[in-house]
């Protein structure tokens, strides 16, 4: 098996869909390959939906909502395959993507993960290549003062738009939408790390992949559409203090810089 896709549901149905269509209509080059849905106790149906209309699915339902590190984690301990295409349902494929990514891996040992150029469905660019954060970046970019000047630009630094995006790089982390990453480097370093419910859980993999000697690679030859939700201090940005995910997302902050508090 080449390559496992594991994608996590929480109430996504109709997203997990698109997804696993668009996987399904890409161009795969003869790649052998499986697809892993991991439903969160959404009671959303998705069972259904994918006996209906793609039976060869590998369906896993789990007993809770786990989070997103243990959710993907039942999905890699089921997957078979050299390669782990971690999948937010947000997502869909353009013509080769996974292909791509696949033979950059195949023609470079070194690198323990790698990840495409994101894209809104307007085409737009998403900046996804980033820089390990500080410890007050979170807070910048959740409120307004990503407005101001000097905290724009340490934000543009974060995302590394002093980079060129169309070319290919290292980076110090990606954003989770979309990672391939090796099964033996996961199991060298292990799985997610389930102490971040949502949230740095991709920041902490990746810091974790350097620190095993691999690299992490962002690869813009390949692109996927995403559809984003971003926590962020646009809108009514001290309403949003008070949902639930936002809260939840401020604790796997303060448990990622709690764990790295030497390297900070």
């Amino acid at each position: 098996m080449n390559i496992s896709f594991i994608i996590l549901n929480y109430k996504t149905k109709g997203l997990v869909k698109n997804c696993i269509r668009s996987i399904l209509e890409s161009d795969m080059a003869g790649l052998r390959y499986e697809i892993i849905v991991v439903d969160n106790d959404s009671e959303d149906g998705i069972k259904e939906m994918l006996q209906e209309n793609f039976s060869n699915v590998k369906f896993i339902q789990n007993n809770k909502n786990s989070g997103m590190g243990a959710g993907n984690n039942l999905g890699i301990s089921y997957a078979q395959g050299k390669y782990l295409a971690i999948l937010n349902p947000d997502t869909m494929a353009v013509k080769d993507a996974f292909k791509k990514m696949v033979e950059f891996l195949d023609n470079n040992e070194k690198v323990g993960l790698v990840g495409p150029r994101l894209v809104s469905p307007n085409s737009n660019l998403q900046y996804t290549r980033c820089r390990f954060p500080k410890f007050l970046t979170p807070v910048y970019r959740r409120t307004p003062l990503q407005k101001l000047p000097p905290i724009r630009k340490k934000l543009d630094e974060y995302l590394t738009k002093d980079q060129n995006y169309n070319t290919a790089s290292k980076t110090d982390w990606l954003y989770g939408a979309c990672l391939i990453v090796r099964k033996s480097v996961i199991a060298k370093i292990g799985n997610f790390d389930q102490r971040f419910f949502l949230g740095f859980e991709d920041t902490d993999l990746c810091q974790r992949i350097w620190q095993s000697g691999h690299e992490v690679w962002y690869y813009p030859t390949s692109v996927l559409i995403h559809y984003p939700h971003r926590f962020s201090g646009s809108g009514n940005w001290l309403t949003s203090m008070f949902s639930k995910n936002v809260r939840i997302h401020i604790m796997s902050w303060l448990k990622y810089f709690w764990k790295y508090r030497t390297a900070s």
